[in-house]
């Protein structure tokens, strides 16, 4: 572990400072949007951008790089994602915030195919496995820690939306000056959509569906507490715990999910958010009152941290789960296929979840999870039914970030050895 930190600092400093940009921008958006008096709706409708803009970075980005390098790509979309949040604080509406928001989910895409393509260059396969984990904690932990930065200052101020900027430019420096010499780059095709559904039909649904969730408790959960008439730093603390849970829950439910039928532990996930996502409706009681007259949150932080805690590694437990219907040579086209399914799902999950809320008022959030996670679960017994147990050696579930991409998933350890660098062509540690 020492050695990967030694050879790779400067890049996860660089990430660690674009998620705590990230983390923070999201909260601060969300909650903006609900002082701007923008209908749910529109929030919604708004947010659901960032993801039509990483779905279409996704597509795009493998032959940007191709054509002008690493360093360049990454320099020139952190640039772009610091001025384009500059630009939320001038022009206040929510079809502008929607474009705004599309340029940064295309520009995220980009600075995370950057990092995942630069972090396998400087794996090995026998510390594949690390650098994924070290990885994935800096993503979520960072993230997790930005979201406190709510506190800075009021959000309805530009001050937020300069430290974002602050974040994602500081970013810049131990990139650019690192001296390791930029990774070679191969771009990764995924299955398609036909030979992933024969390949695994749970697979893809489960992806859509997990997309369709995740996209919306990120993009929302600021909105729904804002509207609950939360402080900011209790919006601050219920992201930080959603966040903080997912993260933890990886490691357990995932060496579960090696023992057992991996269908049963996504069914048992799915339905175990579902019912702490209702608890958590059932304590909301009158704690949207103001000060003195609400009740306590202390209930609603716990099922909410629960349902994170079993929601959040699904789309792992998905990944793992289609690998056991394929040979070891196809996960990560399989994982790109899925990621491919994962962002449709995501484009359409805010401004649908907007919409339940607009219905069912607030809790309409947790309702609109409560029907998707269920549906996740209902059909993974369906499909049960239908296609026995299948044990693929090769298959082990390996905690991952659901924003990572097809690069990155060539650090699961389980997929096919990288190639090694030749003797005459040493790596050399970044020296800053």
């Amino acid at each position: 572990m020492n050695k990967i930190l030694k050879n790779s600092w400067a890049l996860f400093t660089g990430m660690a400072l674009i998620m705590l940009a990230h983390g923070l921008q999201g909260s601060l958006l969300g909650v903006r949007a609900v002082q701007e008096e923008f209908s749910i709706a529109a929030t919604g409708f708004m947010l659901s951008g960032y993801f039509i803009g990483y779905f279409i970075g996704a597509g795009t980005i493998p032959s940007l790089i191709g054509r002008v390098g690493h360093i360049r790509v990454f320099a020139a979309f952190a640039s772009t994602a610091s001025i384009i949040v500059l630009l939320h604080s001038i022009i206040v509406t929510p079809f502008t915030w929607f474009i705004l928001r599309i340029v940064t989910g295309f520009s995220m895409v980009c600075l995370y195919t950057v990092a995942e393509s630069w972090l396998n260059d400087r794996a090995s396969n026998k510390n594949r496995g690390s650098v994924l984990s070290l990885y994935m904690i800096v993503l979520f932990t960072a993230m997790a820690l930005g979201m406190f930065f709510l506190n800075f200052n009021r959000p309805e101020n530009f001050q937020p939306f300069i430290l974002v900027s602050l974040f994602m430019s500081l970013s810049l420096i131990p990139i650019l000056l690192t001296k390791k010499k930029a990774p070679r780059f191969k771009s990764i095709s995924g299955m398609t959509i036909k030979e992933l559904y024969q390949a695994s039909p749970m697979g893809m649904v489960s992806s859509l569906l997990c997309g369709i969730c995740h996209s919306s408790m990120f993009s929302l959960i600021a909105v729904y507490a804002a509207s609950m008439n939360f402080s900011i730093f209790e919006i601050s603390f219920v992201s930080f715990l959603i966040a903080i849970s997912g993260a933890i829950s990886q490691w357990p439910i995932g060496k579960l999910s090696d023992s057992y039928d991996r269908r049963t532990v996504i069914i048992y996930t799915t339905f175990a958010s579902a019912l702490f996502a209702l608890l958590a409706i059932f304590s909301t009681g009158t704690m949207h009152l103001p000060e003195g007259l609400a009740s306590s949150k202390f209930w609603f932080y716990v099922f909410t941290g629960l349902f994170a805690f079993f929601s959040l590694p699904l789309f792992a437990l998905i990944f793992a789960h289609t690998n056991d219907f394929i040979p070891k040579e196809k996960f990560v086209s399989a994982g790109a296929g899925l990621q491919f399914v994962f962002g449709m799902g995501a484009m359409s999950g805010p401004f649908l979840c907007s919409i339940f809320m607009d219905i069912f008022g607030e809790n309409g959030f947790f309702v609109f999870l409560i029907i998707f996670h269920s549906s996740m679960g209902i059909y993974g017994i369906y499909r049960q039914r239908i296609r026995s147990v299948v044990g693929n050696p090769d298959s082990q579930f390996t905690p991952m970030p659901n924003t990572i991409t097809p690069i990155g998933m060539e650090l699961n350890p389980s997929t096919e050895p990288i190639e090694e660098p030749k003797k005459d062509e040493p790596i050399v540690e970044s020296k800053v």
